[in-house]
């Protein structure tokens, strides 16, 4: 079963790029390439596809805008970032507005179809120093004890597993609890610590270790 790929990039060669990128792995299709958020809203509900790969910067609705707006129907839909920013301003409107990752331009092809394996499968992928910017930033904010100490033992064992890398059906296995509990714990988790992706939670946790 492939896995179905939605690209929403405004410029066309880039577009084009990010097809035939996609075109390349046999595990996955392109259902649709949108140059707006407008366009790609029209459609996804029809497309049904598993990951999307958005632009931040898209002429009319931004790709943050566009991704809150999926949020509102498709809230298990993986979205990840496809951008040349690197600001942690930018960066962390997109998470907080439910984007599962986060990738510059920049990055190569395979690395490119990786992040969308790896999005696909429950994780949340990121180049390494948008990541490490993430975890800078909730460094600079501290630990919060009283939000750690509101997470249930079954939080926090979820919790220190997403941290480890693994993927719900992983978690799941270890638990011996179903994929959509493990969702469950973690949209308990983000309520708790007040975030809005288990990418958030995942770094606020290590910054507390």
């Amino acid at each position: 079963m492939k896995t179905l790929v939605m690209v929403v990039e405004d410029d066309r060669g880039l577009r084009e790029q990010l097809v035939q990128i996609l075109a390349t792995a046999s595990d996955m299709e392109c259902v649709g390439a949108f140059a707006s958020g407008e366009s790609a809203l029209t459609h996804i509900s029809k497309k049904q596809p598993d990951v999307v790969l958005m632009d931040i910067r898209l002429p009319g609705m931004s790709g943050i805008e566009c991704v809150s707006e999926i949020r509102k129907f498709a809230p298990a839909m993986q979205i990840i970032m496809v951008t040349i920013y690197e600001d942690s301003e930018r960066i962390f409107r997109a998470l907080k507005a439910g984007a599962n990752g986060y990738l510059v331009k920049s990055s190569p092809p395979d690395q490119l179809l990786e992040a969308i394996r790896d999005a696909y499968k429950g994780g949340a992928p990121m180049s390494s120093h948008i990541a490490r910017k993430v975890i800078q930033h909730f460094h600079m904010i501290g630990p919060s004890l009283k939000e750690a100490d509101n997470l249930s033992p079954r939080e926090r064992e979820v919790l220190d597993l997403l941290s480890l890398g693994f993927i719900y059906k992983e978690i799941g296995a270890k638990l011996n609890i179903g994929s959509e509990t493990v969702r469950t714990y973690v949209k308990n988790i983000c309520q708790k610590m007040h975030v809005r992706s288990r990418l958030e939670a995942v770094a606020k946790h290590r910054s507390a270790s």
